[in-house]
């Protein structure tokens, strides 16, 4: 037991260490580039599983999409991921990081893309301000990492806001409490 807790949480540091390294010497407007191209693929995908989805996206007051990876041990949980926000009014872009750290019972790792459907104003502003706050949660997701692309559908999450998640790949059964933060990228912005 002890050499399975020790091989958890070395896989648990590991994987909170890969997003800051996938762009560690990248200069900014290559890091804009790349997630930016995640953000289209993250699109394609969404279009691909909800063809209702595109013109769901363009009729609203803007949007986001994060790509994101995270791993749960036991009672304590990480995920991190890079995105951007857009606003179809104004053509302003924001790119953004998200953080979210979990308590409750929970075992395994996944990447899953998040995309968030702002229908206001004000939905856009607290989202891009970093105000937007998300719950509790209950989950099970699967996915074999060569077809991809599970999807659970569109939830409401806050005043004005509803979200997709797409899990790309891995295996995670969880019940647990979130605290996910979303704020802009100061470097990137």
């Amino acid at each position: 037991m002890k050499k399975f807790l020790v091989f958890v949480t070395l896989f648990l540091c590991m994987l909170i260490a890969l997003p800051a390294s996938a762009y560690g010497n990248d200069s900014a407007a290559e890091q804009r580039r790349q997630i930016d191209q995640l953000s289209k693929n993250t699109l394609e995908k969404l279009y691909a599983k909800y063809p209702h989805a595109r013109r769901v996206i363009n009729e609203c007051y803007a949007w986001a999409t994060l790509s994101n990876s995270g791993v749960k041990v036991l009672f304590i949980g990480s995920s991190h991921g890079r995105g951007l926000a857009y606003n179809n009014q104004t053509g302003e872009k924001v790119y953004l990081h998200m953080k979210e750290l979990s308590a409750g019972l929970g075992l395994g790792a996944k990447e899953y893309d998040l995309i968030f459907l702002l229908n206001t104003r004000d939905a856009w502003e607290n989202f891009i301000a970093g105000k937007t706050r998300f719950g509790a949660s209950a989950e099970a997701s699967a996915d074999d990492g060569v077809n991809g692309g599970t999807g659970e559908g569109a939830e409401y999450v806050a005043p004005g806001v509803w979200v997709f998640q797409m899990t790309t790949k891995g295996l995670a059964l969880e019940a647990t409490l979130k605290g996910t933060k979303i704020y802009k990228d100061k470097n990137l912005n």
